[in-house]
């Protein structure tokens, strides 16, 4: 598994992220990548993206309390091309991140922050499913998929698809993403939070790729 000092050492292996994003005000100063993924949705999208944000922050203590709608139906390939659906992970938590392999800060930061929080669980490790959905499914096939999670410990489900298929997925967990081009290529934008689902597939709090592990783990450890 990758310690903090390495994850720059994947984002080195990839074309570069510009350092800041266009915006209509040119005298607004660049953003570093590190702030890009999370404040890039423009004002509609993200408010209908975030609208239940308020709820999210804490876990429900009445499991029968209403709670936003988050998550749903996905179909995609998992890295062996095999076909993995929602239900597949019905029985199991799971802690759900939205990305791509291209990313310089955030996925992998989230990522590995995953990792170290579900290492803390112990043996209720096996009972939390972490899954890396693309946003990028024309450079992210299945293979580039499952090589990539390989970074940073076992375990990790990458799923892949069609640009139907994960705009689906997407849409069920209410993710915003969208090309920005660059000089070379293109980066994706796209917001950057980590959704913990319960057993039976629905929505319990959320975080992000800045959240500590340790703080994650301590959310798992209470419901796990």
């Amino acid at each position: 598994m990758l310690g903090r000092q390495d994850l720059g050492l994947i984002a080195g292996t990839l074309p570069p992220h510009n350092q800041g994003m266009s915006t209509p005000d040119e005298t607004t100063p660049p953003m570093t990548t590190r702030r890009r993924m999370m404040l890039l949705a423009p004002a509609g999208v993200l408010a209908a993206g975030l609208a239940g944000v308020a709820a999210w922050s804490r876990l429900r203590p009445d499991p029968s309390a209403p709670v936003a709608s988050i998550g749903g139906p996905f179909t995609l390939l998992d890295g062996n091309g095999h076909t993995v659906t929602d239900r597949d992970f019905r029985g199991r938590w799971m802690l759900v991140y939205f990305g791509y392999t291209h990313c310089p800060d955030a996925c992998p930061t989230a990522l590995q922050d995953m990792a170290t929080a579900l290492d803390d669980l112990g043996d209720k490790r096996r009972d939390v499913a972490p899954v890396f959905i693309t946003v990028d499914p024309e450079r992210d096939t299945p293979a580039v998929m499952k090589d990539y999670v390989a970074n940073f410990g076992p375990g990790i489900v990458g799923l892949s698809g069609t640009p139907d298929a994960v705009a689906q997925a997407a849409r069920e967990y209410r993710v915003y993403y969208a090309k920005h081009p660059t000089t070379d290529g293109y980066d994706m934008d796209h917001s950057s939070i980590i959704y913990l689902m319960d057993p039976q597939g629905r929505f319990v709090a959320n975080f992000t790729h800045e959240t500590p592990p340790e703080q994650i783990a301590v959310r798992l450890r209470a419901l796990v």
